[in-house]
């Protein structure tokens, strides 16, 4: 009876925490044009991913894919000095920090981050047992994958630390 009760409980705790965003904006984030600052972790996101554009309102275009290793090019163009607090391609854990697990199609907070593709997008973190695979973060489903070749087409967002 009361592991019934316990699963009934939290049924409704997570059903409750399903509102989009789970946390206001404001507090999480602190908007910058075509940067966004992650209050949280300090890191500064491109609030587009790559080939989309800030119009002052929204990503206009097109979300491009890149294989890793574009993707990783992608993010030296982007740092052409090599800077240490330029832009790169976010570490598994960094990327995975923007999910939003009351937010669906996409799992993100899609005021702060519009037009995100319901997709996944590429990490720099290679998958230790196997160089030909890194850890990507689907932005549809809200989950972390280390099954992905790093030749397929995925997408990308920047991020860089806060200087």
């Amino acid at each position: 009876m009361n592991t019934i009760k316990t699963l009934a409980l939290l049924a409704v705790a997570c059903n409750a925490h399903a509102a989009c965003p789970t946390w206001p904006a404001a507090q999480r984030f602190e908007l910058h044009d075509d940067q966004v600052i992650d209050l949280r972790s300090g890191l500064v996101w491109q609030r587009c991913s790559a080939g989309q554009t800030w119009n002052g309102s929204t990503c206009t275009g097109t979300a491009t894919t890149h294989t890793h290793a574009d993707a990783l090019g992608l993010a030296r163009q982007a740092n052409p000095g090599n800077n240490p607090s330029g832009w790169r391609l976010p570490q598994v854990k960094e990327l995975a920090s923007l999910l939003d697990m009351g937010c669906r199609l996409p799992a993100i907070d899609a005021s702060v981050f519009p037009a995100t593709p319901q997709d996944k997008a590429w990490s720099s973190t290679p998958f230790a047992q196997r160089p030909n695979i890194a850890w990507t973060v689907d932005f549809a489903d809200s989950y972390v994958q280390n099954q992905t070749g790093i030749g397929n087409p995925l997408y990308v967002r920047l991020v860089r630390s806060a200087r």
